[in-house]
């Protein structure tokens, strides 16, 4: 248990559904984290969720408050950057809900700023802890595909009708690659590494549709290939990761549940928590297939692992340059659609240098 001394205080900014499905739900049930502030324009669900939280109508009054460690970023896209810069600032360690920034000059800048300030600068990958891909790293890191030739991930919905909220209007940071593209891009770079092209083609499929609803990126690793697909007219029937290698193939076709679960109101840790009872599938050329149990998903880890970074000099779980990494492959994308080209990966040798050497 965790002495008052070694309690991590954190300020959450934005309860739309990012802070109020993920982060506020995810803090709590971590030992050690204390969610004591919260800036929103909804104050209501604050005082019946969360008694003890302060409520700031303000960011920048969040951000100054002394009694706070750790700031949380769950608000629009296009805020990230500059409400990041001003927490560095203000002293304090700081989570940004993905993506990291609206492009790669914005993620260089907060890396210098991190690197300035000597704060914790973490972006929220919670999908590293999903039990589909926790499940698909295992079995790669295992040798049962032997080296991984083809990767493909999906994350498919079926939301025909356009609404109006900003990640589905149209702006900077909007549209389903900016929305799941980070967390795609995240996959492949850590099963693949970093790639040297992108290829990409983005579209608007839905009627009515006001930014980037359909996503198919291909990255080039040699004369290796990841795909990466997002699409908001998919019922189903679609697997969630498939890998070809050169020892046999596995397909995970159910997704990780715990943002379900979330939705619904349980509680991080209860019983049940993370179950994933669809298996990893493995296909070997001498035998009949093989099903492997999932492993269980539980993205409080990622907080548990901020917290303990905060409190120490423990490794910080999302390294920044593995988040601006990301960052060069959204934007190499966006490049890519736009112009019918394959692109270089837009990284210095030096920020190479630095992904490899995070790990």
């Amino acid at each position: 248990m965790a002495g008052a001394a070694d309690i991590v205080r954190v300020g959450l900014i934005g309860h739309g559904y990012a802070g109020a499905t993920f982060h506020a739900p995810l803090i709590s049930a971590v030992p050690g984290l204390s969610l004591d502030a919260v800036a929103t324009s909804r104050p209501e669900p604050i005082a019946e969720r969360f008694p003890q939280a302060k409520v700031f109508d303000d960011p920048d009054a969040l951000l100054h408050d002394p009694g706070i460690d750790l700031v949380v970023i769950a608000t629009p896209n296009d805020t990230h950057f500059p409400l990041a810069a001003a927490a560095l600032r203000a002293g304090k360690h700081v989570v940004v809900d993905k993506p990291f920034t609206l492009d790669l000059a914005e993620a260089r800048a907060l890396l210098a700023l991190e690197k300035e300030t000597g704060r914790n600068l973490t972006v929220f990958h919670n999908r590293r802890w999903d039990s589909d891909f926790a499940t698909v790293r295992k079995a790669i890191d295992e040798g049962l595909v032997g080296v991984p030739a083809h990767l493909e991930i999906h994350f498919d919905r079926f939301r025909p009708q356009v609404r109006d909220r900003w990640r589905e209007n149209a702006g900077p940071g909007a549209g389903v690659w900016f929305d799941l593209g980070p967390h795609l891009t995240d996959h492949a770079l850590l099963l693949m590494g970093l790639p040297d092209r992108v290829t990409a083609s983005l579209a608007l499929q839905r009627d009515g549709a006001r930014s980037d609803d359909w996503a198919h990126v291909v990255l080039e690793f040699g004369g290796r290939r990841a795909i990466l697909h997002a699409s908001m007219l998919v019922s189903g029937g679609v697997p969630r990761f498939i890998v070809h290698g050169t020892a046999g193939s596995a397909v995970k076709q159910g997704m990780d549940v715990q943002e379900s679960q979330l939705f619904s109101g349980m509680t991080p840790g209860a019983a049940g928590w993370g179950e994933d009872l669809d298996p990893l599938v493995l296909h070997k050329a001498d035998g009949a297939p093989r099903s492997i149990p999932a492993e269980r998903g539980d993205q409080r880890e990622f907080y548990r692992l901020v917290g303990e970074a905060a409190r120490s000099s423990a490794a910080n779980p999302v390294p920044p340059i593995q988040s601006l990494a990301v960052m060069a492959v959204i934007e190499a994308a966006q490049q890519s659609a736009a112009e019918g080209r394959s692109v270089e990966l837009p990284l210095s040798d030096a920020e190479r240098a630095e992904w490899l050497a995070s790990f």
